[in-house]
């Protein structure tokens, strides 16, 4: 197992478009409702708990090497709004895109082959994941912290927030970011005697609701 995969899988600067999203953190500071960096700890908390804890176990589940298409099924069902469908299929494809080239394998093949369209990010991520030799525990580690992540980095320019107390926000965040990957983790290991059920499909309503209204946007800085 590499370690350095999981630090590159990580990384802000690899070629997957996550740095044109704002993880619907763009919305929440339009509204008002994240203006510091105590407010943005409380968003990302929430994000956490909820979109981040379905994408870690989806993502997870794909690195055991359960049937990615059956996972990216199980996706669809636990995006209810269609703007976010269409923001984890477009984020799939492009780390589809980057995954075959970094780590070429027929797993990654089989998901282009089968959904030319993109997959849902998690999924491809799991399976991107196990095609870099990591274990689902890990794949689960990228998920949350891209969760969480993506809108603190976000939140930097939107609200010229000190680069300090973003990374501060994330730092604080850890022993949650863990035990999130960690029942992330062990709901995977269930899918095969339990089917995808096993996996978490906990909502965020509010963020259903102000990604449909941030795609109607006009002029806005990310693309959700």
């Amino acid at each position: 197992m590499s370690r350095t995969a999981l630090l590159i899988l990580a990384d802000g600067r690899f070629p997957a478009g996550g740095h044109a999203h704002s993880g619907g953190v763009e919305a929440a500071v339009a509204s008002g409702g994240v203006h510091d960096s105590a407010s943005l700890e409380a968003f990302c908390r929430g994000r956490l708990h909820t979109a981040g804890l379905t994408a870690a176990g989806l993502a997870a589940a794909a690195a055991t090497g359960h049937d990615a298409l059956a996972l990216d099924e199980a996706a669809d069902t636990r995006t209810p709004a269609p703007a976010l469908r269409r923001i984890a299929r477009r984020l799939g494809r492009q780390l589809l895109r980057a995954a075959r080239c970094t780590w070429p394998c027929a797993g990654l093949d089989h998901l282009a082959r089968h959904r030319p369209q993109g997959a849902h990010q998690p999924v491809v991520l799991g399976v991107t994941a196990r095609a870099a030799g990591l274990a689902p525990h890990d794949a689960a580690r990228a998920a949350v912290y891209e969760s969480v992540g993506g809108p603190a980095t976000a939140a930097v320019r939107l609200l010229s927030l000190d680069p300090f107390d973003a990374t501060r926000v994330l730092a604080r965040l850890g022993d949650e970011l863990d035990a999130v990957a960690g029942a992330a983790a062990d709901a995977a290991e269930r899918v095969t005697a339990e089917g995808v059920a096993a996996l978490p499909a906990a909502s965020a309503p509010l963020l259903d609701i102000t990604g449909e209204q941030h795609a109607a946007w006009t002029v806005r800085l990310f693309a959700s």
